[in-house]
Formats: structure tokens, C-alpha cells, sequence
């Protein structure tokens, strides 16, 4: 799609999506609870607006412009949960020259909660990750990463769990295979396991042990190779786990207008959401949970 039909459909889109079969109308204001996700994928260091003269993106994107909206979602909805799936770093001078320390700070003043490592996260070595994680006000996770023989080994968890307005929500992280895509020496000794394999247990884990609400997976695997349909992906990851109710992907620049819907293993509906790349949008995921934790969600792309 081009990208200037991509924005015009974009800026109008937002879809009601059911995860029950009961609409919002079902519920009596009083009876829901109100989350509101937001989440970017594959920033990749782009902290000014692009230039009015732009090509393709004119007048986009930026950090400010980003903070103002996440702001005024805040105000709207106090309860809101920001998320990143991977790609942080690496594509612009900003991260050549501080090498992680602008991205890391202003995704703090933003008030990020969680994020998740893509492959650029790499770029300057698992040290110089490390060396910029004490500017990160926010966790980092990955379940399918095995840092115990690095130095992330304890800084990056499998999972977090947050809990906002009695609502208790599981986040886990998901990398893609490191192995041809990143120097060895850049990622040491870190282990990749199977993604599939470790979301289904961390997603059992969270829903049946822990008892989570909401289980969102921050995926930076892509969203779907059309080359190769059955490589390992987000739309493979959802038909063929259960307990997942959210995957918020990376990896692909997939700009969706708003979150697809795929069926799990059991049959039930999984939303997955993914926003381009370079802070060009913000997605945004309301979700409405009744009494009985019967679940509603409404799902858009904004244009920053």
C-alpha cells in the first residue's frame, strides 16, 4: 500500500474487536475496567521528526510529538501500559554518537514500562547494551533469550508481571534468531531457544500459574515471511499456542492500520498489533474487562 493511502486510512481506522462475542453495550460503565496499551516496534534511534520536505514520511514521527499524544492518552485514561517491541536501537546518528544513552533516557521521561531486545539492540555489543541499562527507568524482558552465561544474565527477565487497576497483566519477550543476523561476537554466549516452544510455557505460565488477566507477548520475530510461510512468526506463534491474548511485533516494519485477529490453538481469538517502524505511529489497544473478566477490545494505529 502507499504510504499516503496508508495514512489516510490509518488516521479514520479503529475496530471494535470482540474477544467474547459480547459488545461494550453488554456492560454497564460501572462494571468495566479500562487498560489502555500503547506501544511502538523498530524506532531505531529516530528521535527528530522527518524533515516537511520528506519523500515519503514528511513531517512524521519524533519523540516529542510522540510524548505529547502519550500524554494526553495519560490524561485521558490514567491506566495505560507502554510498550516496546524491540529495534530501539541503530539508524541514526544519535545512536552512532551516544550509543544507546538518548534512547534509553527519553524512553524513560516517556514513562515505558516494558520492552523487549531486537536484533539492533545487538549492535553495539551485549556490553554496550549493558553499559546503557542503568538509563532505562523501564524492565526489559526475553523469555526465549538465554543471557545466563552474559553479562544481562539477572538485568533481563523472562517476564514481568504488572498489576493497574486491580487488573493483572502478564508481559513476556520474544527474539528472533540471532545466528547469521548478528555478529557472534556482538551477542557472546547468549542461547536462543525456540520461540513457539517458550511462549507456550511462559504463556501457561502466566494465565494458569499466575493467574494474569491479560497475557501480552513483545514480540521482535516479524510479523510473516510470505518467502517462507513457515518460518517462525507472530501469526505461526498465535494459531499455535493458547493463553495469549495480545502480540505486540517487530522485526518487520508491518504497518498495520489496526490489530488483526487470529484463532489459537484452542480456537480462541488472539489480537496482533504492529506499528512500522521509526516512531512513524503509535498503537494503541484498549482493553474493557467486566466483573467477571469477560474481555473487549478496541484497536487503532495513530499517526504521530
Amino acid at each position: 500500500m502507499k504510504r499516503r493511502d496508508f495514512i489516510q486510512k490509518t488516521v479514520a481506522s479503529s475496530a471494535l474487536l470482540s474477544l467474547t462475542g459480547l459488545s461494550l453495550s453488554s456492560f454497564k460503565n460501572n462494571d468495566l475496567k479500562h487498560i489502555t496499551i500503547l506501544h511502538t516496534n523498530d524506532v531505531h534511534s529516530y528521535i527528530d521528526p522527518f524533515p516537511a520536505d520528506h519523500p515519503r514520511n514528511p513531517n512524521m514521527g519524533g519523540v516529542a510529538r510522540r510524548a505529547s499524544l502519550i500524554e494526553s492518552i495519560r490524561k485521558e485514561n490514567p491506566n495505560v501500559l507502554l510498550l516496546d517491541a524491540g529495534d530501539i536501537f541503530q539508524g541514526t546518528p544519535y545512536f552512532n554518537y551516544y550509543g544507546g544513552e538518548l534512547e534509553f533516557k527519553l524512553m524513560s521521561m516517556m514513562g515505558y514500562d516494558v520492552a523487549t531486545l531486537g536484533n539492533h539492540d545487538f549492535d553495539n555489543g551485549i556490553d554496550g547494551f549493558y553499559a546503557q541499562l542503568h538509563n532505562a527507568k523501564f524492565d526489559f524482558v526475553s523469555a526465549n533469550y538465554d543471557f545466563k552465561n552474559t553479562i544481562l544474565d539477572g538485568h533481563v527477565k523472562p517476564y514481568k508481571i504488572k498489576t493497574i487497576d486491580g487488573i493483572k497483566i502478564g508481559i513476556f519477550g520474544l527474539g528472533v534468531e540471532l545466528e547469521g543476523l548478528v555478529d557472534k561476537k556482538n551477542y557472546k554466549e547468549t542461547v536462543y531457544n525456540n520461540p513457539i516452544e517458550v511462549a507456550t510455557d511462559m504463556a501457561r505460565i502466566l494465565k494458569q500459574e499466575e493467574k494474569c488477566d491479560l497475557v501480552i507477548c513483545l514480540s521482535h520475530i516479524g510479523f510473516k515471511y510470505k518467502e517462507d510461510p513457515n518460518k517462525v512468526c507472530d501469526i505461526l506463534l498465535a494459531k499455535q499456542t493458547k493463553d495469549i491474548d495480545l502480540i505486540i511485533g517487530g522485526h518487520t516494519h508491518t504497518f498495520l492500520d489496526k490489530p488483526i485477529i487470529e484463532k489459537n490453538s484452542e480456537g480462541k481469538q488472539v489480537l496482533i498489533n504492529q506499528v512500522g517502524c521509526y516512531g512513524l505511529n503509535l498503537g494503541r489497544i484498549d482493553f474493557y474487562l467486566s466483573n467477571d473478566k469477560e474481555l473487549q477490545s478496541q484497536g487503532k494505529s495513530i499517526v504521530v
